[in-house]
């Protein structure tokens, strides 16, 4: 076999199968030093497979002591299936456990701890030597179909009948550590991006309440900040109203609350309306597009700035611009607890809406010019460092995802 490229031991090289018959137990990337088909066998014949149990609720704490320090795995999300903390352990480390119902069936974890399992969690215990690392990674690529009239649910001999293809002991090794070591870069560009974050939030407290200050370019104060309305800083525009006889794909698209995700606009989920004559208000750069009415109450208020594609296109009627000279500064501080606050202080009583005039009404902090701009441009360099660390999270899970397609069978 050969590589397509110069490789080093520690990174995988293209390779492939030279046979039909071989060709579908060979992945097509693969470490330099490995050869052969990979074995393929049912789970049951590589994995002893039992379910957890009930334990007695004078056995569990939430808290975690020296007395109580086994984990409680269920099929809950929260901490990969943590539960709570127990005194008592049943199984001990080298184990793969698999939730058994409920929305994440079928997902599979490594656990090199001791721990106690309950509800529906299957536990594999390795009959020989595997790495379970390498075999989460495996079982979590099968494609699980559950069959049942009553709530979907995986079983022990279900999950014993399926099938994963696997190589030697030390490449299984190889390929588990490669992984981990993508993980490790995603977790810590995960943990970077969340200390941005509080960063940012602790600033902007700081910044809004007035107890971190700009000065100007001579070191002196700026002016005192003021106190004003929405309503006498900027306008209200409101958005299209139409009806689902008015989609078409060759209309104009039209923004709505879903194409509000993180504070930006996004392209995931468009409608394109017909406007006759092309009539509407479209939205310009820097102006703020506001969800003012909703089906769920925790949307109402989302905003993001307008840049970019988004400019020149509509906005429907459950949504609103705001539009002043000083957005820059007040999209910053359309992210603050006090105008969360103030949304739902105005929500409607029977509708989940803020109508414009209510809006208006908003009271916010207003410094002078020079100071928003001061305040903004710091902000935006937070923003823009959480959007690239974000990036480099992405770029690194779609890196992940390609890996996990070319060095399994």
């Amino acid at each position: 076999m050969s590589t397509a490229t110069t490789h080093s031991n520690n990174k995988p090289s293209w390779r492939g199968g030279t046979t039909k018959q071989s060709a579908n137990r060979i992945p097509k990337l693969r470490f330099n030093e490995f050869e052969g088909d990979w074995n393929t066998k049912k789970i049951g014949e590589i994995y002893r497979v039992n379910a957890g149990g009930d334990i007695n609720e004078n056995h569990v704490s939430q808290i975690k002591t020296e007395k109580y320090q086994y984990p409680i795995y269920a099929n809950a999300k929260k901490e990969k299936g943590f539960y709570a903390y127990s005194d008592i352990y049943n199984v001990e480390p080298n184990t793969i456990t698999i939730s058994g119902r409920g929305a994440h069936l079928g997902i599979a974890h490594a656990r090199d701890h001791r721990f106690y399992p309950i509800v529906r969690l299957l536990v594999l215990k390795p009959l020989n030597d595997e790495d379970i690392h390498f075999s989460e990674c495996a079982i979590n690529r099968l494609n699980l179909f559950i069959e049942s009239t009553g709530v979907p649910q995986l079983t022990a001999p279900q999950i014993s009948g399926y099938k994963i293809s696997f190589p030697s002991l030390p490449e299984q090794q190889k390929i588990a550590a490669f992984l981990s070591a993508v993980d490790e870069k995603i977790q810590q560009l995960t943990k970077k991006k969340a200390l941005l974050e509080q960063y940012k939030k602790g600033v902007m407290q700081q910044l809004f309440s007035g107890k971190l200050r700009f000065k100007d370019e001579n070191g002196n104060p700026y002016p005192d900040w003021e106190e004003k309305r929405l309503g006498e800083v900027g306008k209200i525009v409101s958005g299209l109203t139409y009806s689902p006889d008015d989609i078409n794909e060759e209309g104009v698209l039209v923004l709505r609350s879903s194409n509000v995700h993180g504070r930006q606009v996004t392209f995931d989920d468009n409608v394109y309306v017909n406007i006759v004559d092309n009539k509407f208000n479209p939205v310009e750069e820097n102006d703020i597009l506001i969800c003012v009415r909703n089906g769920s109450k925790r949307l109402i208020g989302k905003n993001a700035l307008i840049k970019g594609k988004a400019i020149g296109v509509a906005f429907g009627a459950f949504m609103t611009v705001y539009r002043s000279s000083s957005n820059l500064f007040l999209f910053h501080y359309f992210d603050t607890v006090d105008y969360k606050k103030e949304v739902h202080k105005n929500l409607g009583a029977t509708i989940n809406s803020i109508n414009g005039s209510d809006l208006k009404k908003f009271m916010i902090p207003y410094p002078s010019q020079p100071e928003q701009q001061k305040i903004a441009n710091y902000l935006s360099a937070i923003d823009k460092k959480i959007e690239t660390v974000n990036t480099q999270i992405e770029k690194t899970q779609h890196f992940k995802k390609g890996l996990l397609q070319q060095l399994f069978v």
